[in-house]
C-alpha cells in the first residue's frame, strides 16, 4: 500500500513561492480558456492564490495541483456568471439587437445582445428543457441537483441541456446575423458549470 502525502502544501512564504512558480502558468491558461480576457484572468489567478495562502492549513501536498485548478474554475465560472447577471437584459426589439452588431459597440454592449438572443432562443424550448438548461447556466446547478429539482433522472437532465444548447445555436444562427451570433457557443461553452 502507498503512503499518502499528508504534509501541507504551503507552511512558509518559500513554500508558497515554490507553488506558485510551479503552477501559476498552467492555472493561468486554464482561467483564460475560459473568460478570455488577459487582466480578468490575471485578477482570477490572484484570487486563486490567495485563496490557496488563506486555506494553506487545508491543502496537502498531494492534493495541492487539483485544489488548484478545481478552486481556478470555480473563480472562473463564477466570474462568467456573475458577468452573465450583470448582462442579462432584456432587448425587446429584435431589429435593435441587429443594429447593435453594424454599430461601433462597446464589448459589454454586444455580449448584452448575445445573451438576449440566448434568452430569446430560450423561449422557443420547451418547458422543461428551458427549465434544466436555465438552473445549469443562468444558477450554476449540478446536473444531480437539477434531477433532483425536477424529478428527473441525471441522464434526461444532461440531455435535455445538450439539446436544448444545439437548439439556441441553430435558433440564433438561422434568425439573426452571424456578427452577433459568432460567440455565441463560446459563451455556452464558458459558462457551463461541472457536472
Amino acid at each position: 500500500m502507498q503512503a499518502v502525502n499528508t504534509s501541507l502544501a504551503v507552511e512558509t512564504i518559500a513554500d508558497f513561492d515554490a507553488v506558485y512558480h510551479s503552477y501559476q502558468q498552467a492555472v493561468y491558461a486554464n482561467i483564460f480558456k475560459m473568460v478570455r480576457h488577459p487582466q480578468s484572468a490575471e485578477d482570477i489567478l490572484q484570487e486563486v492564490f490567495l485563496s490557496l495562502w488563506k486555506n494553506k492549513d487545508k491543502v496537502t501536498a498531494d492534493r495541492v495541483a487539483g485544489w488548484l485548478f478545481v478552486v481556478s474554475y470555480n473563480k472562473a465560472a463564477t466570474y462568467l456568471r456573475h458577468r452573465l447577471k450583470l448582462s442579462l437584459v432584456r432587448l425587446d426589439d429584435p431589429a435593435h439587437i441587429e443594429n447593435i452588431a453594424t454599430d461601433d459597440a462597446s464589448p459589454d454592449t454586444l455580449y448584452q445582445a448575445q445573451l438576449s438572443l440566448i434568452e430569446d432562443a430560450l423561449q422557443h424550448l420547451p418547458a422543461r428543457k428551458k427549465e434544466a438548461f436555465h438552473l445549469h447556466y443562468f444558477e450554476g446547478r449540478s446536473y444531480e441537483e437539477i434531477a433532483s429539482l425536477l424529478g428527473i433522472s441525471i441522464g434526461s437532465v444532461k440531455d435535455y441541456i445538450k439539446q436544448a444548447g444545439i437548439f439556441i445555436r441553430k435558433y440564433t444562427n438561422r434568425n439573426y446575423d452571424a456578427a452577433i451570433t459568432a460567440t455565441i457557443s463560446l459563451l455556452l461553452l464558458c459558462t457551463s458549470v461541472p457536472a
